[in-house]
């Protein structure tokens, strides 16, 4: 099996299978096709799939004419249809992995795709989970339920592995493209093989782990290391605003050191697909050796209540300005997660907003790169324009993401007051009616 798939690698005959075409997805499926391998996406949403082979690209960092002349050239298409898994060499999973409402992990749409993947797994295929999880998820689950399902044998019939997802939407430097990679698979000849086909496509290094466990648990390292280190300046902000110190001033002092030092910057709360997630799936692995982790649950309490911080800290603004958060009028700027994009996946945004409704303010949205959202089964729609007179009408210009599509310039003329959770207005010579997070 491995001298078979290394040589239909190097020969380009593999055919790709990519279930999930969403952020994660869609980009390595187009990856895939433009490095010369046949490339099926699977997904259970016909909206998706229609539009993909229509060649309409509905993610930021995929590039519109790269879609549109893989889909026209037959090297990529989508279908809804799994059965056409028994046509492809190499099936990459890249399916949401949420948290539920009591904060555990919800694995359903991973489990859901494995047994669809099983019902039409051949020999001499290559199967890679990138869904971020627990460690010990591709052994515990996705490797009996895709025996079960076929009747194959891993290791023998078919290769296991784990590839976690690096996906930073907006990133203007690294893509899926060049993003080194991590692979950990079920035997050495897996992992060299699963490692190969990443090879074959990406510019990126791959880093061969030697289990997939040591894949999984890298990943939520990551993003782990990101959680605390955000906590630690989000617990700093909060004092600092007690002791009358600006924070941002004081990491762009500690910046300056060469060494033993790296910047991470508050704000109003975590947000996108892995940093504000990925804590919770290793607390709640954590649990079943009888380990508490202590120092990732705290940060994870400190980060979880930045939303309700911020609008306390509006209020307290407001009640210095003579006006009570009752019934003033708050224009919220930016629902994304992070700057210049339009993904709201978690954004703490949506929960400011939440919050000051149920303190009773009036809150409008404005956001250039999205003009309708829907959370908690709601749809709410953005204002379509910012000028002076009407950022002027509004009682607390609160600023929660930080796009550089913005007149920065024109808000902090008009506005009455403004609360910065980004810094983004520190650039602005004339501060008076600015107060930072």
């Amino acid at each position: 099996m491995k001298r078979v798939l290394l040589e239909k690698i190097n020969n380009k005959d593999i055919i790709v299978g990519v279930v999930g075409l969403g952020y994660v997805g869609l980009p390595l499926a187009v990856e895939k096709a433009k490095a010369g391998f046949k490339t099926i996406g699977f997904d259970i949403q016909s909206e998706k799939v229609n539009m993909v082979n229509e060649g309409h690209n509905y993610i930021g960092d995929v590039v519109d004419q790269d879609l549109k002349e893989l889909v026209a050239n037959g090297m990529l298409s989508a279908t809804t249809d799994f059965s056409f898994v028994k046509d492809v060499d190499f099936v990459a999973i890249c399916v949401p992995t949420p948290l539920d409402s009591h904060q555990q992990p919800d694995i359903s749409y991973v489990k859901s795709s494995a047994e669809k993947i099983s019902k039409y797994l051949t020999r001499n295929s290559m199967v890679v989970l990138e869904s971020t999880t627990y460690p010990g998820t591709t052994e515990e689950l996705i490797k009996p339920i895709l025996e079960e399902g076929s009747g194959l044998k891993c290791g023998e019939d078919f290769y296991l592995g784990f590839s976690p997802e690096r996906v930073d939407p907006g990133n203007l430097i690294y893509k899926t493209k060049n993003t080194p990679k991590v692979v950990g698979a079920i035997g050495k000849d897996a992992t060299e093989v699963i490692a190969a086909m990443y090879r074959a496509v990406l510019d990126g290094d791959v880093f061969e782990a030697s289990s997939p466990a040591i894949a999984e648990m890298e990943k939520i390292l990551e993003n782990t290391y990101r959680n605390i280190n955000i906590g630690l300046a989000n617990e700093m902000a909060m004092l600092c605003d007690k002791m009358n110190i600006n924070y941002w001033e004081v990491v762009e002092a500690a910046s300056t050191k060469p060494y033993g030092f790296q910047p991470f910057y508050p704000g109003p709360g975590l947000g996108g697909h892995c940093i504000p997630l990925d804590p919770y799936y290793l607390s709640w692995k954590a649990r079943e050796y009888g380990f508490h982790t202590s120092m990732i649950e705290s940060s994870m309490m400190i980060n979880d209540k930045m939303p309700e911080y911020c609008v306390e800290r509006a209020s307290r603004i407001l009640n210095e300005h003579k006006k009570s958060l009752n019934g003033a009028k708050v224009l919220v700027l930016g629902v994304a997660y992070k700057q210049d994009i339009d993904d709201y996946r978690e954004s703490p945004a949506l929960e400011v907003i939440d919050i000051l409704k149920e303190k009773k303010a009036e809150v409008d949205y404005y956001d250039p790169f999205i003009s309708v959202y829907r959370h908690n089964g709601m749809r709410s729609k953005g204002l379509d324009e910012l000028t002076a007179e009407i950022v002027a009408s509004y009682d607390l210009i609160m600023i929660t993401t930080a796009h550089t599509k913005v007149d920065y310039q024109m808000i902090s003329q008009n506005a009455k007051v403004i609360f910065d959770t980004k810094n983004a207005m520190k650039d602005m010579g004339k501060r008076d009616n600015i107060e930072v997070l």
